[in-house]
């Protein structure tokens, strides 16, 4: 299997560090892409229509994104605990952290392309602020809510989400929410995690 992935990603990231707590990394073959909204990879194209990894091409030639559906088919290809329950209550609880997470991301994303990314003089403050704003109250419900001994999709991609904030330096996490913060640290000392850090540059 080939995963089209890219070092600086979140939503990559979340599928190598599931890849690793699977048992399932050594068979995935990992190419590096750059991609970004404003500049075409005509490769990531030829696979997925929107442009984006990760992608994952499959032996029989069928391919798969995004993040989410990737984790899904990867857990199905191994015989230990699973990343998503199969038990109902359960099993929405680690959807509902995986949307959670997505969330953290999506808004994280979006604030750096008002930071750093749009032109100056097009800049609006007061965006980055709502979508710091969202970040902050997830954050808070998770330092009430967080399961400390959890290891499953849900934990895996919050785990992945924070570390691309923190990376990308878009808002403190840590600040008041010492039980957020302590788990995010031991959650990080982890192989999979340690495996997968986060590096380089967007290229727009």
């Amino acid at each position: 299997m080939k995963l089209l992935y890219q070092t600086h990603s979140p939503y990559a990231r979340k599928v190598l560090v599931a890849a690793h707590e699977t048992g399932l990394a050594g068979q995935l073959d990992v190419i590096h892409h750059e991609t970004s909204p404003t500049r075409r990879n005509e490769a990531v194209y030829a696979v997925n229509p929107l442009g984006k990894v990760p992608v994952l091409l499959l032996d029989d030639g069928e391919v798969l994104f995004d993040s989410g559906v990737i984790c899904e088919y990867l857990d199905g290809l191994h015989g230990g605990p699973k990343l998503i329950p199969m038990q109902t209550a359960a099993r929405y609880g680690v959807l509902r952290m995986q949307a959670l997470a997505q969330g953290i991301a999506d808004a994280g994303i979006a604030a750096r392309w008002d930071i750093e990314r749009r032109p100056e003089a097009l800049r609006w403050p007061v965006l980055v602020d709502a979508y710091r704003g969202k970040i902050a109250a997830t954050c808070d419900y998770l330092e009430r809510e967080i399961d400390e001994g959890a290891v499953d999709l849900g934990t895996i991609a919050l785990a992945t989400a924070l570390s691309w904030i923190e990376f990308r330096e878009v808002y403190d996490f840590r600040a008041g929410r010492p039980r957020l913060a302590a788990w995010y640290e031991r959650f990080s000392s982890r192989p999979s995690m340690q495996a997968t850090a986060l590096s380089g540059a967007t290229h727009d």
